[in-house]
């Protein structure tokens, strides 16, 4: 909701800031956790018992949501508030980890690693290693870095540091480990392929996590690893009968409806192929405000 108020603000939208205002208002109330400097997961209906649990994928959306909100509204403590989430995932689980991010912990942040160990394939509290959130962590340091650069001057060189580290842990970790190309979903703690369907959103991320990290380092090495990604994209998700994206593949890379069925998200493809076209993006609400997209370009796939 604080990403479609942030967008619905930027577009000029009449009640953009208004829903803005609203969905600030409860999750500053009910969400946010100062002292931890992190998001509670979520309330029964009645809001009146937390739940006790803590995650790393609502923490990850937390830190879009912020960024965004800093962005289009230019209040400094959203971004900084992005800022304590991503040094505090990225710099104490993921590097503490070997950048096998854990995804699960207590309400004090406390490591769960057995977590849904018995539902592996679950589609949002997945056991184990979730490589597309380690390639989407990539992409958001990177962001970051942008967001300290415009406040304060400078951005902490780790930042792009430990995206890069992410990135490489990610490809290596999740890309054809099983014999087959193609990114599996999630891993063990000793890097063993646990489930190995491929989901569309998480080559999605490596595809904008590549395109970032080249923008911002000028090394060769992740454009050729975006036109890798682009070129599987091509050959195996996108749906030439129906339009839009396989959101699943087997394996085998044919497709499937294992985790997921249907195609409910159009929010990863259409995000991956804006990235080439927002060069310095700190989000992507911001960015299409602040300028209109190159013309004469081509995004892949």
């Amino acid at each position: 909701m604080l990403l479609a108020a942030a967008s619905l603000t930027a577009a000029g939208h009449r009640r953009g800031r208004t829903l803005l205002a609203q969905a600030l208002a409860v999750y500053d109330r009910y969400f946010w956790e100062e002292s931890a400097g992190m998001p509670r997961e979520s309330w029964d209906a009645g809001r009146t018992t937390p739940e006790p649990y803590r995650g790393v994928n609502a923490t990850m959306h937390s830190v879009e949501a912020m960024l965004a909100v800093g962005d289009v509204t230019g209040e400094e403590r959203y971004t900084r508030r992005a800022l304590r989430m991503l040094r505090r995932v990225i710099r104490e689980f993921a590097r503490n980890a070997d950048w096998r991010l854990p995804e699960h912990y207590d309400t004090s942040w406390r490591v769960l690693p057995d977590f849904h160990k018995d539902r592996p394939a679950d589609p949002f509290r997945p056991y184990g290693v979730t490589i597309g959130h380690v390639l989407e962590w990539s992409r958001l340091a990177i962001c970051g870095a942008r967001a300290a650069q415009r406040l304060d001057g400078s951005a902490p060189e780790w930042l792009v540091q430990d995206a890069a580290a992410l990135f490489e842990a990610g490809m290596r970790r999740g890309w054809a480990v099983d014999g087959a190309p193609g990114i599996v979903y999630t891993t063990d703690f000793t890097d063993i392929p646990v489930v190995r369907e491929r989901m569309h959103w998480v080559v999605c991320e490596a595809i904008a996590a590549a395109w970032t990290l080249y923008e911002v380092t000028g090394d060769p090495s992740y454009a050729a690893t975006y036109e890798h990604l682009s070129s599987y994209a091509r050959e195996f998700l996108l749906d030439e009968e129906h339009g839009g994206w396989h959101h699943e593949l087997s394996p085998r890379n044919a497709p499937s409806a294992t985790i997921w069925w249907g195609k409910p998200d159009v929010y990863h493809a259409y995000q991956c192929a804006l990235v080439p076209l927002l060069p310095g993006m700190v989000s992507f609400a911001g960015a299409l405000r602040d300028r209109s997209a190159p013309s004469g370009g081509s995004v892949s796939p």
